[in-house]
């Protein structure tokens, strides 16, 4: 047996005023795009911000519904949008905030959106900075490998 602990490198940050201002730019959006948040069923309003290479910024909401799986989490819906309009355009950092949270820590992406996030960074061939925003904490990663570090890809695809 071969045993190996895996570990995670990140910036944290105690309040918005440290974060570089391109950054602080991204976190306000999200938070702006949280209160449009659409969770009657859950109350947990999350807003994410992307900015794209060429500068533009698209933001999305979570769209909750009756039917939980049919609704939508910030960060997808603020990629699917992105890659739908601008589908030449990698991305190159997303921000993702939620008016509160229970425990009163940074959000966090739930599995679906961290592979997402993963599929539009291996499309680019380039690392997608994460932003993670909480109400005393900042937390920003190089890449989607810090939050899925032995995620799927597409090669795993490829049979022999």
């Amino acid at each position: 047996m071969k045993e190996l602990t895996l570990q995670i490198k990140y910036a944290e940050y105690p309040e918005l005023a440290m974060v570089a201002m391109q950054d602080r730019l991204l976190i306000e959006k999200a938070r702006e795009a949280a209160s449009n948040g659409y969770a009657p069923y859950s109350g947990f309003q999350v807003g994410a911000a992307v900015l794209l290479e060429n500068g533009i910024i698209i933001t999305g909401n979570n769209q909750e519904n009756a039917a939980y799986p049919s609704g939508l989490c910030a960060e997808r819906t603020a990629i699917f949008y992105a890659a739908s309009q601008y589908p030449a355009i990698p991305i190159r950092a997303i921000a993702v905030s939620a008016l509160k949270t229970q425990s009163g820590d940074f959000v966090k992406p739930c599995g679906a959106c961290r592979q997402v996030i993963a599929e539009y960074e291996d499309l680019a061939k380039s690392p997608i900075r994460i932003i993670l925003d909480g109400p005393s904490t900042i937390v920003i990663l190089d890449s989607i490998d810090a939050l899925l570090p032995l995620r799927f890809k597409k090669e795993d695809l490829r049979l022999g």
